[in-house]
């Protein structure tokens, strides 16, 4: 009997691919099983035959037994770090909600938590485009209200006297959300980001989860916008939400009774902003160039490969998209508890070989890039460092692998974190967290907004404005033609002017339908950036608030001898630990933040002053064609 599947998404064939369009819910029929790199060959309804993603459907399957709930989980080891048993958080963990409750509430997503599952609400205003998979919704509620950031504007101190590497230097780059992909943006090569590419090098199977993307839907307004929630954003988010239900949560770190000693150590200083991570003497850069299209699969499967060369060594390596992706989510997995890690441009199904589609990924995977690059923490981890320098395939393997094994991961990355100052009281902690988190929430409201107006006014540029100085110009033109055919002697230099004044505002109208490319462009990419990176803010903030509220709950702890007075003190102490990481980030971030919005706008008005100069120019050179009567 023929082996059946359901496909869980819709899946659009990749012309040339020898791969099959499905829908969702359509039954299929497998025809060959041992294709590899994650696809197999299916049969659809209609009799037709191709390769479709081993993630995007499911087979026919018993449904299976699961044992007792009374076996006892096993003990937690992390390396050499002795694990307390956690259990003792469970009695002071708040009651479980419903499930329906948190999905209406929109804590968590009624579909499956897989990183395969699209999350593709539709958004009918660019309003709720901010709003729908709002990261900070589960922050909303500020019950001290307002916002008091206190923090120098100046950021000296925060990079050792270094410049930031300018991002808008010889290689054409506009920061990505270094991110996500923007949630409003008018670039309509950038569709159906429904897809996925390749995510192992050894195995060359291809990974089909979904990352997110946007489209603009073909019904509603004109702002609608149809987006995907990038599933791996949820590992932190659904531990760090819920801290009392998981034993990866603060308390792992809290209450660990033995810190490892490594060679791995991060020390925080104290600048003249406040404490600051340690950054190298040389700026880390790379430039992200030279993409070309490859092949596996023997032809089946293509993808584009780029060379990425660091100023450190000035040799070229290569990576393909899905290499990046593994690179993300082997930060993630380090740093997402102490430092947001922003991430990468989504992934595509359609159009992915356009070279409008290629030449807008490596200008953000050049943004990206290069933010990880800035972050001294980052730039310096030997996951990073293998990524740029391998020699060949055996060291990336090698290096790639020891990354995979690491087990200075999630909370347990802040037993890496020295800093060189006295331990900080819990309430000045606190404070410290809710300051931060309401800045991080009002310039993500900030952003959020200048993404909406920009889109909004680059569809004007690139609609009903152009086609105004159009409508303008053709008006004097025909006015023209019409005094032009009346015969009268010396009409000519009256026409001729006109009709030079009328070519002048079409002139005009291309020069607006392409001015937001100039400009406007790298303001939208910035802002687009920043959003991706703020969006992080919310689930390591969360991890830090976790934190505050286990230790708060220690003296109820102490009383009832779950905990010794000494392990309340040693909870106090690494608290203030995560304190001076989480300061030590947001001036990171604040420096970061002057430079990027203060080079950004110099360029915005620069092409600004020269885009109304040019058409000062030619509208004085209409003019001078005029005769004074």
């Amino acid at each position: 009997m023929a082996l059946k599947a359901q496909a869980l998404y819709d899946f659009i064939a990749e012309a040339g691919n020898n791969e099959l369009t499905v829908k969702e819910g359509e039954t299929l029929i497998i025809t060959n099983q041992s294709i590899g790199g994650g696809w197999i060959e299916a049969q659809n309804s209609r009799g037709e035959v191709g390769l479709v993603p081993e993630d995007y459907i499911e087979f026919s399957k018993p449904v299976p037994s699961f044992p007792g709930a009374g076996t006892a989980a096993p003990a937690i080891s992390v390396g050499n770090v002795a694990i307390p048993d956690l259990s003792i958080f469970d009695s002071y963990a708040p009651a479980a909600a419903p499930v329906q409750n948190q999905v209406d509430a929109g804590g968590l997503s009624p579909q499956p938590d897989t990183p395969d599952t699209p999350v593709s609400p539709y958004l009918s205003s660019p309003d709720e485009a901010s709003n729908g998979n709002d990261p900070w919704s589960v922050w909303n509620a500020d019950p001290s209200g307002g916002s008091n950031n206190n923090w120098a504007s100046n950021p000296e101190g925060t990079q050792t006297g270094k410049s930031p590497a300018d991002p808008w230097g010889s290689v054409s780059q506009g920061h990505p959300q270094a991110y996500q992909g923007p949630d409003i943006y008018p670039y309509p090569y950038l569709i159906d980001n429904t897809g996925a590419e390749d995510d192992e090098w050894d195995d060359e199977w291809d990974d089909m989860k979904s990352t997110g993307g946007y489209t603009e839907s073909e019904s509603g307004d004109a702002g609608a916008i149809q987006r995907g929630a990038h599933a791996s954003s949820m590992k932190i988010s659904l531990n760090n939400r819920f801290p009392g239900f998981s034993k990866s949560g603060p308390e792992l770190y809290l209450l660990c009774k033995q810190i490892a000693k490594g060679k791995e150590k991060l020390p925080i200083y104290i600048g003249e902003v406040g404490p600051v991570w340690s950054y190298p003497e040389t700026q880390l850069d790379c430039v992200v160039a030279d993409p070309k299209k490859g092949s596996k699969m023997y032809g089946l499967k293509s993808y584009i490969e780029y060379q990425i060369t660091p100023n450190t060594t000035n040799r070229p390596v290569n990576h393909r998209y899905k290499h990046f992706d593994w690179l993300y989510e082997r930060l993630l997995d380090k740093f997402g508890s102490a430092i947001p890690i922003p991430s990468l441009p989504d992934k595509q199904v359609t159009g992915r070989f356009e070279e409008e589609f290629i030449k807008m990924r490596m200008e953000r995977l050049q943004g990206w890039m290069t933010r990880m690059c800035r972050h001294p923490v980052v730039s310096s981890s030997e996951v990073f460092q293998i990524f740029l320098t391998y020699k060949d395939e055996k060291d990336w393997k090698t290096g790639k692998r020891k990354a995979e094994k690491d087990e200075t991961v999630g909370v347990m990355v802040f037993t890496t974190i020295e800093p060189e100052a006295a331990d900080l009281d819990l309430v000045e902690v606190e404070q410290k967290c809710e300051q931060f988190n309401r800045f991080t929430k009002a310039m993500d409201d900030g952003v959020k907004e200048i993404l909406t107006v920009g889109n909004e006014h680059w569809k004007r540029c690139t609609g009903p404005l152009p086609k105004e100085y159009q409508r303008i110009g053709k008006a004097f033109q025909n006015l023209s033609a019409v005094f032009n055919s009346s015969g009268y002697q010396g009409e000519s230099t009256l026409t001729d002017a006109m009709t030079a004044a009328g070519k002048t505002y079409e002139e005009i109208a291309q020069m607006v339908a392409e001015q937001p490319k100039k400009d406007l462009h790298f303001v939208m990419e910035t802002n687009n950036e920043y959003k991706g990176l703020l969006g992080c803010f919310p689930d390591t903030i969360g991890v830090h608030k976790a934190a505050i509220d286990k230790v708060k709950e220690a003296d109820k702890l102490v009383a009832t001898s779950k905990i010794t007075p000494q392990d309340k003190v040693t909870m106090a102490k690494r608290v203030s630990t995560m304190s001076y990481a989480l300061q030590a980030e947001m001036n990171h971030f604040h420096s970061n933040r002057i430079y990027d919005y203060n080079r950004v706008m110099q360029l915005y008005l620069e092409e600004q002053v020269k885009f109304y100069e040019t058409i000062a120019a030619k509208l004085r050179q209409a003019h001078s064609q005029f005769t004074t009567m």
